[in-house]
């Protein structure tokens, strides 16, 4: 088994069944996993900003970063990787928590949401499952060899699939 670790503004994407992709400790932050059911194709990537107008050098250097360039980025390398076509593909969503005891002023998760589902409506793409919101940090797992989203966090018992 080979397990793919994404950092903040980072994708993975694999077609092996003996693969997992995981992200850890999301916040703010929007884990994004598309799986294409018809060819086994599976990626995720890890958002933290909602617009890449803030920073364009970063967009270009971590397309991942922003919701605006890195779901386009993820579902370009899902064709280019022979997942077909985009109503096939199945999206999970998790994270975008408010974390801070304090006021959020900005409500970074709660836009990082916003701007993935816009992103994916306009894509024509299907949200299947989400865990989005709250106040608890998240890891999510793509696990290829079911095809399957688990979650997991200090705050919740046990593991959720999605």
């Amino acid at each position: 088994m080979s397990k793919i670790v994404i950092g903040i503004g980072e994708m993975g994407i694999t077609n092996l069944k003996e693969d997992e992709i995981v992200t850890y400790a999301l916040g703010s932050c929007v884990a994004l996993v598309l799986i294409c059911p018809k060819t086994r194709i599976g990626a995720m990537v890890h958002v933290a900003l909602p617009e890449s107008h803030i920073d364009l050098s970063k967009a270009e250097d971590l397309p991942g970063y922003f919701a605006d360039t890195g779901v386009p980025h993820l579902i370009h390398i899902m064709k280019n990787k022979g997942a077909g076509d985009v109503s096939e593909y199945v999206a999970k969503m998790v994270g975008g928590a408010k974390i801070t005891s304090t006021e959020d002023y900005f409500e970074i998760g709660k836009r990082n949401i916003t701007a993935i589902k816009k992103l994916l409506w306009q894509n024509n793409i299907q949200i299947k499952g989400e865990d989005v919101g709250g106040t608890i940090s998240r890891t999510v797992k793509l696990d290829m060899n079911d095809g399957k989203t688990y979650v997991t966090s200090h705050a919740i018992d046990g593991i959720r699939r999605l």
